[in-house]
Parts: C-alpha cells; structure tokens; sequence
C-alpha cells in the first residue's frame, strides 16, 4: 500500500529541570515573555461561562479554572517563595490545593477531584493578578548569579504555560463534547478556502539513509527541558518516512476494512482497549444519516477527508500502521528528519476559523490543516513535520543515555514519568509555535487520544 520514491537531498545550583544558554535572560525580556504568555492564557478562556470553566469531563483532564489557577501556582511556588525574602503567599492553602503532582512541594488533591466550586473564579483571576504583579517586582532588583537563576525559573513556568494552553483547549473540548449540546468553543465561521473538497496529494514516503546521528537538543538552544539531553549519537538503519501524516479519509478505509475488529492488527493491550472501550473511530466522529461528523472547538462539523487524522490513541496509531504496511517511526527517525527544518505549521496561532479571543487574530478551531501540494526544494520535502497533530512514534519514554534526574521538586518535572509512555513529536493545532522545537519530547500513555495526536509512517527498506 506503500509506495517510495528516493530523497533529494541550566541555571546554577539547585538546577531547575532545564537548561539554558545566556541568551534572552535579561529581567526585561524574561517580563515581556512573561506577560505575553499569561495574556494569553486567561484571553484563551474569554468565552467560557464560570459554569464552564469548574466542568472536569474525565480524571485525565482538568477544569480550565483549575489550568489558570496552577499556571500561577508555579510562579507562586518556585520563584516567588524562592526569591522573595518577604514572600508572603496569597493564600496559604493554595499551595496544596493547586499542587499537580510535585511531591518534594508536599501534599495535592487527587487529580479527579479538581472540580471545586470553591475559590471562585473570582478568587482565582484575584491570585493570576497577583502573580502577575509580583514576578517583576521579584527579578527587578536581583543581579548576577541569583539574576540568571530567577530568570531561568521564569523560562521554565513560561514554557510550563505554554504547556497548559494547549491542554487547556483538549480538556476544553472534550468537556463541551460531553455537554448533549455539543456547544462550541467560540462563534465558527466558514472556511477560507475549499480544502475540505481538495484531496490530499498522495503518500510518498521519502528514502532516509542509514548511518549514526545526533539527537537531543544542542547546547545552542536558548530552552530544552531536561528530556531533551545530553545530545548523544544513534544509528538509524535505512528507512523510509511518510512526507506528511495520514488523512482522515486514508483512515476511514481502515474503518472500513473492519480494522477495529481484527486483532492480527493489534497489540494485546490495545484490542483489549478496544473491546472493553468500544472503539469503532477516532474520538470526535460518529455517523448521521451516513455521513462522518467530527466535533472540534468550533462545534459539530462534516469530517474533513484530507485533514490529518486526530484523536487516536497509539494503540490505535500502531494497528493502522500495521494494516497499511508499514510501521511508525522511531523518535530518533523523527528527529534526524525534522532538525534541519524551520518550526512552520499550523498551529495556535494559526487557527483556521473565528472562535479566539483578538490576541489570536480571532481565529481557533483547532483543525489540523490539509497537506499542501509540495512545490518543490528541500524544505518542501516533509510537510506537517510540526503543527497540526502530535506523530506518535514507536518510541518508549525513556531516559537518555547518561541523562540524570535534578535534584529538588523541580525535578519531577518530567524524569518521574518515563514508564509506559509513548514519545509523539512535533506539536499540534493547540500548541503555541515558540514553545517547539525538533527535540521537544511529548507523551502520553498509548490510550490516551483526547489530544490532537495523529500518524506519520514509517517503513524498514532493504
């Protein structure tokens, strides 16, 4: 079913779970990076009712009140408490109630238990505002050493934000997809273009060689969670990498083909998954009168046939691969492949329609985007590589070799979660474009498919 055709060619002393080149970390750029962000979170909720923002649809998700509250409860906790000698708290029982999973901070809620009347909305606006106002008055006056740290602590909360405003919009949307009403997130307007009507261009898969390669991030980046390192080599047998994801449409023949119910496509777990869960299409779709409908941030929709599939889990993801002949890519084969590309796509603030708050341009959906026709060059070689789904890869979350988890409650950032977890790469409709890079490693564990995860493949050659 495949076809090929050939290529043409840290901080000081306690670290926090990252590291960073001195670039950019001048107090007032790190303040402007700082108020864009958090600007942009709270316009990103603009349109929910209070009623909307208390809703927690599925354990796994959470209230877009509690997602506002937290964001600030990372400032609060790690560089305020820290840094401020006459740190005194907005109030003192936040500190656990908004607590995720930092164990060295002390005691949480139980993740399903998030949906909490009380603060208000109110009350939590009240506690972003006076976040927002201390954090520059705590960088202003700190110099040299104790400067950078603070600095560097503030890069990691953005990027820890930048993080939540992507979950925001996923736990925002399967929580309206729950609601009978099927509402929407903002008010949808048509479509610029006739894209849904175009077919996709057809599934090349591009011949990679093999040989020993360089993954991780490098020591030039200005971020890189911890994940991210040390750089070290890997050597990549030839393969061949599909040249943009699969289609919505490209996946309804695996629908059709019975895919969902023949375990030969399956690993254990997940036709166990799927039995137990019913599973007959991606998350979002059902059929009316014959016709495939999808549900995004813009409502209850026709599906889109050459959009990228969205909303499926690995297990599902792998048994697809399966049925088309091929396979999904490794991390390193997804790396070595994006590192030399620009970070373009369709992303946050690419959103297709007028369901976003102005700082967006008034447009969000989160639909992926159909794959261009290639015109050409280099860089026309892979499409979709970033933006539009997260790729799952084949790739367990796994430390690096030589990678060390840091020390204090910043640490568990990510290194408490590498165990029965898949890596996806390259970001999604949600996902903020600054906020990406070709090493960022995501993941998730292979049910889990409330986010804009999709498939690229891959295929071993000769």
């Amino acid at each position: 079913m495949l076809d090929t055709s050939p290529r043409a060619h840290g901080a000081s002393a306690p670290r926090t779970s990252f590291e960073a080149s001195g670039a950019g970390t001048g107090a007032g750029a790190t303040t402007d990076q700082f108020a864009t962000v958090r600007a942009l979170t709270q316009a990103l909720t603009a349109s929910l009712t209070p009623e909307d923002m208390v809703v927690q649809s599925m354990p796994d998700a959470s209230p877009a009140k509690w997602h506002l509250a937290h964001t600030s409860w990372f400032f609060d906790t790690f560089l305020l408490e820290r840094f401020d000698p006459a740190y005194r708290p907005f109030d003192p029982r936040f500190r656990e109630l908004f607590n995720s999973y930092y164990m060295g901070v002390g005691p949480q809620p139980p993740r399903d238990h998030r949906a909490q009347s009380r603060p208000t909305l109110v009350d939590v606006l009240a506690y972003r505002a006076f976040v927002d106002e201390q954090v520059p008055k705590v960088l202003s006056p700190l110099a040299g050493e104790r400067r950078a740290e603070a600095a560097s602590v503030v890069k990691l909360g953005i990027q820890h934000e930048q993080q939540h405003q992507e979950l925001l919009l996923t736990d925002i949307q399967h929580a309206l997809f729950q609601n009978p009403l099927r509402p929407s997130f903002g008010a949808p307007a048509l479509r610029a273009s006739n894209a849904a009507d175009r077919p996709a261009a057809p599934l090349r898969l591009i011949e990679q060689p093999e040989g020993l390669v360089w993954i991780g991030a490098s020591d030039g980046l200005e971020f890189a969670f911890d994940n991210e390192r040390p750089r070290h080599r890997v050597f990549l047998e030839q393969h061949a990498l599909a040249a943009r994801l699969i289609t919505n449409a490209e996946f309804l023949g695996f629908i059709q083909d019975d895919g969902y119910r023949r375990p030969e496509l399956w690993l254990s777990e997940g036709f166990q998954t799927v039995s137990r869960e019913r599973w007959q299409a991606p998350l979002y779709w059902w059929q009316r009168d014959g016709q495939w409908r999808s549900f995004s941030l813009a409502g209850e929709q026709r599906l889109e046939p050459s959009a990228p599939v969205t909303h499926v889990s690995y297990f599902e993801a792998d048994a697809y691969a399966r049925w088309a002949g091929g396979r999904l890519p490794t991390e390193a084969e997804w790396e070595h492949a994006a590192e030399s590309l620009p970070v373009r796509g369709n992303f946050l603030e690419d959103g297709r329609l007028a369901a976003a708050p102005a700082e967006l341009g008034g447009k969000l959906d989160g639909e992926p985007a159909p794959a261009e026709a290639p015109n050409g060059g280099p860089a026309q070689l892979f499409q979709q590589l970033f933006g539009d789904a997260w790729e799952w890869t084949q790739s367990a979350y796994l430390p690096y070799p030589r990678y060390r988890q840091l020390e204090g409650a910043l640490g568990e950032y990510n290194g408490k979660f590498m165990v029965n977890q898949q890596v996806l790469r390259g970001g999604s409709a949600f996902s903020p474009r600054s906020h990406l890079r070709a090493s960022y490693r995501n993941y998730f564990p292979p049910s889990a498919r409330w986010q804009l995860s999709g498939i690229r493949l891959a295929k071993d050659l000769p």
